[in-house]
């Protein structure tokens, strides 16, 4: 059994993935709007992702006979000013859910909690290895740039990445 504070913290932490979830989603539907589809399909992968994060504590809470919650998710914003702010956001998102990770896991220190310790380092790798992927992002579209002919090119990228992650994940499946 964790502590209280400890299911606390968690659930705040499912609150946090399902916002991610919600703010890529969002983020999917302008990308489609602005004919994106490229950044459409990746931001739709990043938002099942993030929903799958938030799943994965909630059944780490039932499996500890704790009690996960639903949470409510506030609207995530529709609009973005350009591609490049909408990634510089993400990036920014994904440094939170990093603090937020790094909180649980002192959490877990002073809690002398070692199960859930084990349990949120898949959590401290993920979130490494989401900032490398949006500061790389981030660094292509500023070498682009993100003018109007540049945004084909951008798009093209991001296509490049979801290849990437089907065929890493494929690779990952069959291990």
């Amino acid at each position: 059994m964790i502590s209280q504070k400890m299911i606390d913290a968690l659930n705040q932490q499912i609150a946090l993935e399902g916002y991610a979830s919600y703010l890529y989603l969002s983020m999917s539907a302008w990308c489609d709007k602005e004919g994106l589809e490229g950044c459409k399909k990746f931001m739709r992968r990043q938002s099942e992702e993030e929903r799958a994060h938030m799943l994965r504590i909630f059944d780490y809470l039932s499996e500890t006979d704790s009690h996960a919650l639903a949470p409510a998710i506030a609207q995530p914003p529709h609009e973005f000013e350009s591609v490049q702010k909408m990634f510089e956001q993400v990036y920014a998102h994904e440094q939170k859910v990093t603090a937020a990770i790094n909180k649980l896991i002192s959490l877990c220190y002073e809690e002398h909690d070692h199960t859930t310790l084990n349990f949120l380092q898949w959590y401290v790798t993920e979130q490494r290895e989401e900032e490398a992927l949006m500061r790389n992002i981030l660094d292509k579209i500023r070498l682009i740039g993100d003018g109007p002919q540049s945004l084909y090119y951008i798009d093209k990228e991001m296509e490049k990445i979801n290849v990437q992650q089907l065929q890493s994940e494929t690779q990952a499946e069959k291990a």
